[in-house]
């Protein structure tokens, strides 16, 4: 898997071999046979004034949020997962979560999305919450969902 971590925004912290090794993790935990439109991922480390255009733009929400994730269906990328660091950092601290735990948290959680995994459903939800616990435990994370709710509507 081609892994390309783009920081546009001067404020995020060396994070990205992190990054690197979630993802991996993330490939590492799906099952064999599981089908995979392509061998490159885009994650982009940026703030909130441009994940808040971003949402604007594609999702008509006039505000940031933690991340975003857009699918490509050209075969030769997976897709983009969008970090905005104002809000990954208000976060981690309403939490009481490690900034550098909750921006994994959440680039596992967008990629996952890339891969076809949503949270629409009660079901859903709650299959992909299990994943995400798994994969980031092989990380050493605890549970993120264990005493909050981080998504943002």
């Amino acid at each position: 898997m081609d892994i390309d971590i783009s920081p546009l925004c001067e404020h995020w912290p060396d994070i990205e071999a992190s990054i690197r090794r979630a993802l991996e993790a993330v490939f590492a935990h799906l099952p064999e046979d599981s089908e995979k439109e392509s061998d490159s991922i885009s994650i982009v480390l940026a703030d909130d004034a441009l994940v808040r255009s971003l949402n604007k733009q594609y999702r008509h929400k006039d505000k940031p949020t933690n991340v975003l994730s857009f699918p490509q269906d050209d075969g030769e990328s997976l897709g983009d997962v969008i970090l905005a660091y104002e809000t990954v950092a208000r976060e981690a601290g309403e939490q009481e979560k490690s900034f550098h735990d909750h921006a994994l948290h959440l680039a596992v959680h967008g990629t996952l999305h890339l891969l076809g995994f949503d949270h629409q459903t009660e079901e859903d939800a709650g299959a992909m919450e299990s994943l995400e616990i798994k994969i980031l435990a092989k990380l050493g994370i605890k549970n993120p969902y264990e005493f909050h709710d981080f998504m943002q509507e």
